[in-house]
């Protein structure tokens, strides 16, 4: 029996077949506003055409771009491997390494833009630094590479956030279809729902971690705790973090964005309260696929004296949920010694990318990146941990 594949956009996404499980509800909660407003009106810093592909009645969101070099990384390639990059160089502390890398990116990145580079669509895309993956079977994964291909002929095709330990069996299959394995980053994750996930180190360090809320006057709070009054607090608590200390780069979620959060669960939150003033002082935002979990939202007000440690008390309540749900933990990359001593594992994540339908002079670039990150980029990041 053959594998229906429909693209739905927003003008026909009425007709899209929502299925009635708990992740066709959350897909279009979460997909069908974007669609109709505008995916600026969500993440500021996004342009792109949101389409919906439904895959024998299985949502699976897709963005379109064709340049957007300013776009966040989310949707742009060339943001991801040469804007950010060039941020990140920073962490490696080694000035003629940091120079000659800083040239090589500075010429690679004339080059990609030369080759349309952003123009690309990217398959379950949520518009988040971590895309999380239904459940398709290997011909239903096939088949819409195949319908991509016909609607898409001009364009890559690209799968964001595919890593070893998640999604082995799309990433052999995709590997079966001739797609390249371009890497993207080392991420770090934490099997929770391991009884033996966490040494005796780890599990000292985690208590300590928890022990800093009362120390120094800090209760947690939950959804049933967090309320519209709390949305403005909660953007500037992520702006603190992800925006102003690491990168603008980043996705810069709108008011829009943060009360689809709170109203409609798209992201679960949670965080700590100053208990003296009732004010917010962390948050963090989740959400779960197919026994993973990951956080797109992380924030805490960074000038609090550091020895509160909210970054530490934040990370062990994230850790505390996903071990009660005996989830698997996405924690995504930075702050690597941190994550491994409370027993967190390195993995590479890949974008997964088809151009074979391409022109040779268009392909050139992704070869070329390919071999330069898996050859040079992968033993780095390894080696710096990254």
């Amino acid at each position: 029996m053959s594998v229906s594949v429909v693209f739905h956009d927003s003008t026909n996404i009425e007709a899209c077949p929502w299925p009635d499980t708990a992740y066709g509800r959350y897909a279009k909660s979460y997909l069908v506003p974007v669609m109709k407003e505008s995916s600026e009106g969500f993440v500021g810093n996004v342009r792109t055409r949101l389409l919906v592909m439904s895959v024998d009645g299985i949502p699976v969101p897709v963005t379109v771009n064709d340049a957007e070099y300013a776009n966040s990384y989310v949707c742009s390639p060339y943001t991801h491997y040469v804007s950010y990059a060039k941020q990140e160089l920073s962490l490696l502390r080694n000035r003629a390494l940091i120079a000659a890398l800083s040239a090589v990116l500075t010429g690679i990145g004339g080059l990609l833009k030369a080759t349309r580079f952003n123009r690309v669509v990217h398959v379950n895309n949520w518009l988040l630094s971590t895309n999380l993956y239904p459940a398709l079977s290997d011909e239903q994964w096939s088949a819409a590479l195949d319908g991509l291909i016909r609607a898409f002929p001009g364009h890559a095709l690209a799968f964001r956030s595919l890593n070893a330990t998640l999604n082995a069996r799309e990433m052999s299959l995709l590997r079966g279809r001739r797609c390249r394995l371009v890497p993207s980053r080392q991420i770090y994750l934490l099997r929770t729902d391991d009884p033996e996930f966490a040494n005796a180190k780890a599990r000292w360090l985690l208590k300590r971690d928890r022990a800093l809320a009362d120390r120094y006057g800090y209760v947690a709070v939950g959804p049933a705790d967090i309320v519209a009054a709390d949305l403005p607090r909660i953007a500037e608590l992520y702006k603190m973090l992800y925006l102003d200390k690491y990168s603008l780069h980043n996705p810069q979620f709108t008011a829009r964005f943060y009360e689809r959060a709170l109203t409609e669960g798209t992201l679960e939150l949670h965080g700590y309260r100053d208990v003296a003033t009732g004010r917010l002082e962390a948050i963090l935002g989740f959400y779960a696929r197919e026994g993973a979990m990951t956080t797109p939202l992380f924030g805490y007000d960074t000038s609090r004296p550091q020895e509160h440690g909210l970054y530490r008390m934040l990370s062990a309540l994230l850790i505390g949920i996903a071990r009660d749900r005996s989830l698997l933990l996405h924690e995504s990359s930075g702050a690597a010694q941190f994550k491994r001593n409370r027993g967190a594992f390195a993995d590479i994540e890949y974008t997964v990318l088809y151009d074979r339908h391409l022109p040779a002079w268009r392909r050139g670039s992704w070869s070329a990146l390919e071999g330069l990150l898996g050859k040079i980029g992968v033993p780095l990041m390894q080696k710096y941990k990254l």
